[in-house]
């Protein structure tokens, strides 16, 4: 790896962090560098530490690494937070905001004064403009083409006029300047950009949810908005005129599940997005789905509990509940995208599960998945298959009386839309027989309930198996589920490196499990260590109870930040693992 960088912006909320590591990680994207980018905010609308990185590599990343080469900080605070962080790395900062001691390594080119509020003051008449300045010096540390950011600044701020543009252009050109004729040494970072773009997108996960929605057929979402998963409930709002999609903000969790199934009982292709307390009012609406057998697809994006906890940040801690969410027992399916172009395909996939099955079907994402920007292959909507497993006006014609719970060999019930004609299709959230009416006979309980929990069986046979990579035979197994994958694979690869024998067995489909293929590929190794960001191993639990297989050995990480592969290290050594 040729080149390996990280930019961190650190300052309070309301700085402008955001908008000068955007800019910067599609700077770079544009250039052809792989880019991963991740942001750490506080839940206020104004002060606080917070952090946006920016990593820049020639080869694929998946996962922020802990080191830091240029720390651009906005505040005081950012230095005293984030300076460990620095090997060889500069420190960008103004000295007319932020006062440090001069006996500090100014010298040594550890802290780089850039006026930033007089350049920008200086140059466009207005300090507004300061965060463009910070953005081009950056670049300038890094000798980097400045071409490509007045492609993203334009782009920027095409809704706002040439002035606003020019304006931008010309603070960053003046910040560029700056770094590259003060920093002492010149160019501290000489990166060569590749020489083709590849033509890859950057793209967050909650956009590629929202998208595999769309490429599905999604035609009814509701939702109630909340951190972090609020980001699919507006990218698909923002499309919903050219894909003729019906968005409706409910007023609580409890109606927007309810509308979704109302939605979807009448045909309609149906979703909704939420986060932590948001699925806890949703818990008996969920019942209602599995009673009545009606399609849904819930988008579930995790945060650290219980109750408002820390909503800003990321968790894998509701697995458990998600499991058995609800009064009484019926199937359902969780699915765990680990990368952008899971949150796409297995978004899609969940609506046809949900349909197939008649069931509710979960997509569990977390806010570190959720807010990260990766660059990814464009997604090839044609791979993507719409099946919807409705009868046809023709199919209920032939099949005379209708029962729309149909005991069947497969306990998947032949499913019409109210308003086909000649047919009645009835629905009761009581126990009810085959053609929907309320029937409280042990006889029909038991067939009933035979009935539906048949289909997870067959669900069982159907799902997907574990993903692994690096080598089958490893003396080592790492199992992790949803957004681990991305630090799990780079720690795969640096241990392989340093001569260990490992592999990573990846969850996508975390319900119901495979048993015959995970016992395959489980058996081979001599150590399993399942690695996930909750405090009590969720999913080791749920492993140990549907296979059998007990993992004894755990890393686990609760205080609401995402694993680094460093830190992964660490605790795999302290266990003595390797």
């Amino acid at each position: 790896m040729s080149t390996d960088l990280v930019i961190k912006v650190g300052g309070a909320a309301g700085q402008g962090l955001q908008t000068i590591g955007v800019a910067l990680a599609k700077t770079f994207k544009k250039s052809g560098f792989n880019v991963f980018a991740t942001q750490f905010y506080l839940s206020r609308v104004r002060g606080g530490h917070n952090t946006f990185q920016v990593r820049v590599s020639d080869e694929p990343i998946r996962a922020m690494t802990e080191k830091v080469d240029i720390l651009i900080a906005l505040d005081e605070e950012s230095i005293e937070e984030q300076i460990e962080e620095m090997t060889d790395g500069v420190i960008i900062f103004d000295n007319d905001v932020i006062k440090i001691n001069n006996n500090t390594d100014t010298n040594n080119g550890l802290f780089f004064h850039v006026p930033m509020l007089k350049i920008a003051k200086d140059v466009c008449g207005n300090k507004i403009y300061s965060n463009s300045v910070a953005s081009g010096a950056a670049l300038g540390l890094m000798c980097f083409e400045f071409d490509y950011l007045a492609k993203v600044l334009t782009e920027a701020f095409k809704k706002k006029g040439e002035e606003i543009i020019d304006n931008n252009i010309k603070a960053a050109r003046a910040g560029y300047d700056y770094a590259r004729d003060n920093y002492p040494s010149g160019c501290k970072f000489t990166v060569s950009e590749p020489s083709e773009d590849d033509g890859r997108m950057l793209i967050a996960g909650n956009d590629a949810v929202g998208l595999g929605a769309l490429a599905a057929g999604v035609q009814f979402l509701a939702a109630y908005p909340m951190t972090p998963s609020t980001g699919v409930m507006t990218y698909v709002a923002a499309n919903a005129d050219d894909f003729n999609v019906v968005v409706e903000q409910a007023e609580d969790e409890i109606a927007a599940l309810n509308m979704v199934l109302g939605a979807s009982f009448a045909g309609a292709r149906a979703m909704t997005t939420t986060s932590g307390g948001g699925f806890s009012l949703m818990a008996e609406a969920l019942g209602l789905a599995g009673i009545t057998e009606t399609p849904a697809v819930i988008f579930l994006s995790q945060r650290p509990g219980p109750a408002t906890g820390l909503p800003t940040m990321t968790e894998q801690g509701d697995l458990q509940f998600v499991l058995t969410a609800a009064q009484g027992e019926f199937p359902r399916c969780v699915l765990a995208p680990g990368t952008p172009d899971d949150c796409f395909y297995l978004t899609a996939e969940a609506f046809n599960i949900a349909d197939k099955y008649q069931i509710p079907v979960f997509v569990m994402s977390d806010q570190y998945l959720a807010d990260s920007l990766f660059t990814c292959e464009r997604f090839v909507p044609s791979k993507v298959t719409i099946e919807r497993h409705l009868m046809s006006d023709e199919e209920l014609a032939e099949k005379g009386e209708y029962k729309r719970y149909e005991i069947t060999q497969t306990g998947i019930s032949p499913r019409a839309i109210p308003g086909q004609a000649g047919s009645l299709v009835a629905v009761d959230s009581d126990e009810h027989n085959e053609f929907g009416h309320i029937d409280q006979t042990i006889e029909n309980r038991i067939l009933m309930n035979e009935k539906r929990m048949k289909k997870l069986e067959l669900l069982r046979e159907e799902i997907e198996p574990p993903r692994l990579y690096g080598p089958k035979d490893a003396q080592i197994t790492l199992v992790g589920w949803g957004s681990t994958y991305g630090p799990l694979v780079e720690v795969v690869n640096t241990l392989i490196n340093e001569g260990h024998s490992v592999n990573h067995l990846h969850f996508t489909h975390v319900f119901p499990l495979p048993v015959e293929s995970i016992s395959d590929v489980l058996g081979n190794s001599e150590k399993i260590v399942c690695v996930e960001n909750n405090a009590t191993g969720q999913f080791a639990k749920l492993l140990e109870c549907e296979t059998g297989v007990k993992i004894a050995e755990k890393v686990l990480r609760s205080d609401g930040k995402p694993y680094s592969p460093e830190s992964i290290i660490r605790e795999l050594r302290e266990k003595e693992v390797i």
